[in-house]
């Protein structure tokens, strides 16, 4: 398996296209085939947080210069909805501006927003931005790929169905693939919240951070860059899957109503929880949402740095375990 992933990810770095400009910080996930938690009412999806393959996860949550790209690549007229006018209207949570007109818009990062996380984006912008990815970027397709979306309209016809496509490379996460991420550690154990302990993670502000902290309850009443709190990582070394912006995945709830996680710069510490799973309305696109992408090859600009950390997946851990 491992030796597959290895060719794949060679494959793609030799692959890589010009017109790339988004590149991903990848975090790879190992252990292959853990247990599911329990209790399964800790998650949506069957089999918590079990996942039966190595795959890859970014770092951190998109950001709004990397979004930006997409929008300045596929939205000079956006018929599909890609930028949500809050983005520019919100002083506070919104990172990016709009000029010109239709058919010739253009976009612009706030200034010092580009390291925050995206905001007002939709289960379905993410699902396109994961397609944009997975094809290339550039003029690459946002409605096939990873995703098939039908319809052409910014609510696809075939979206309260929609499934990741065979074949598919990078990716919205499962659910699983993100409750894993977030709160299993490469030593065998789930633990009860996204920095590698049991205890309720602390809402504080940046500078404060402990290693159990988070962008939680208010604590800075903004967002802040992606990965501010530095000693707040999850055992495999990811970040802000607690606090900052709640995130998107990939679950199917109750016919029409799509996974959702991790809490939110102003929510509740107890939402950051591995037994607080949350659901949404796809086409909901809120000032405290955004998402993160997963892959099952490494992006191409960062492919060797994720090669070298291969053969050692199962025992990648970034600090010893915290305190339970």
């Amino acid at each position: 398996m491992r030796q597959s992933l290895l060719l794949a990810a060679l494959a793609a770095l030799l692959a890589t296209p010009a017109s790339a400009t988004v590149i991903i910080d990848w975090v790879p996930i190992g252990n292959a085939g853990n247990p599911a938690d329990t209790p399964s009412s800790n998650c949506y999806a069957a089999n918590c947080g079990s996942v039966s393959y190595d795959y890859w996860i970014s770092k951190y949550e998109v950001t709004n210069a990397q979004y930006a790209e997409l929008l300045n690549a596929k939205a000079a007229a956006d018929p599909l909805g890609l930028y949500n006018t809050g983005m520019g209207s919100s002083a506070t949570f919104g990172g990016i501006t709009r000029s010109g007109s239709s058919g010739s818009y253009s976009y612009a990062v706030k200034p010092g927003f580009a390291n925050k996380p995206v905001t007002y984006v939709s289960f379905y912008d993410s699902l396109r931005f994961a397609n944009w990815l997975n094809n290339g970027q550039g003029s690459a397709s946002t409605e096939t790929g990873a995703y098939t979306l039908l319809g052409g309209t910014a609510t696809p016809n075939n979206g309260l169905t929609v499934t990741r496509n065979a074949g598919a490379n990078i990716v919205l996460p499962s659910e699983n693939e993100w409750y894993k991420a977030a709160y299993y550690s490469p030593g065998g154990v789930y633990f009860d919240y996204p920095t590698g302990t049991n205890s309720m993670t602390g809402c504080v502000a940046p500078g404060s951070d402990t290693g159990n902290s988070a962008n939680c309850a208010g604590a800075g009443s903004v967002l802040t860059d992606a990965g501010a709190y530095g000693l707040s990582d999850s055992p495999y070394g990811t970040y802000d899957q607690g606090g900052n912006v709640s995130e998107w995945n990939e679950e199917i709830v109750y016919g029409s109503y799509r996974g959702f996680r991790g809490g939110s710069w102003y929510g509740y510490a107890g939402y950051l929880a591995a037994s607080s799973p949350i659901l949404y309305g796809p086409t909901f696109e809120g000032y405290y949402v955004g998402f993160r992408v997963a892959s099952l090859v490494p992006e191409p600009g960062t492919g060797l740095l994720v090669m070298t950390g291969v053969p050692g997946l199962a025992l990648r851990r970034k600090r010893p375990a915290k305190a339970l």
